[in-house]
């Protein structure tokens, strides 16, 4: 009789003290989940703009575009540049992403004259200049979109 009054209140004792430890850890783990959670909302918009962005750059390889083509990448690379600031985790990759946009519709071609009944060399030589310049401004592109795209999902993943 005399050890079952020390053995249930030592059991009750113990069984309280390891609900209360598993208790801790789960509301620690619900916690960071739910911080992650809220990170990776952050990313969202940011990611979703990434994508588009690629694929409307991918529509214009290996096209020479004039300033007309790049109504949607100069769109989206505004949208980028307004969400870059509040963005802390991914700024740099995010800013070098809007830099390459702006340096990619910089390189528009000037527009083509139906009308004009003799191109000179030196005017074709000029034009594939700048065809070539701007096909390697649309490879910065990609690679600061696929190296932000990265950045995204290591954070996301924790």
């Amino acid at each position: 009789m005399m050890i079952s009054t020390f053995l249930v209140p030592a059991a009750t004792a113990l069984l309280g003290a390891l609900t209360y430890r598993h208790h801790r850890q789960v509301f620690a783990w619900t916690k960071w989940l739910r911080h992650k959670d809220e990170t990776n909302a952050d990313f969202d918009r940011p990611a979703e703009w990434l994508g588009d962005l690629y694929k409307a750059q991918c529509r214009l390889t290996r096209k020479p575009c004039a300033a007309d083509d790049f109504v949607e990448i100069s769109q989206i690379g505004n949208m980028i540049e307004g969400i870059a600031e509040d963005t802390e985790a991914v700024r740099l990759e995010l800013a070098k992403v809007v830099e390459c946009v702006k340096d990619y519709v910089a390189s528009a071609l000037p527009e083509f004259d139906p009308t004009a009944a003799h191109i000179g060399v030196q005017e074709c030589h000029a034009w594939l200049v700048q065809a070539m310049r701007q096909e390697a401004a649309r490879g910065e592109l990609v690679r600061a979109i696929l190296a932000a795209q990265k950045k995204i999902k290591d954070l996301r993943r924790g």
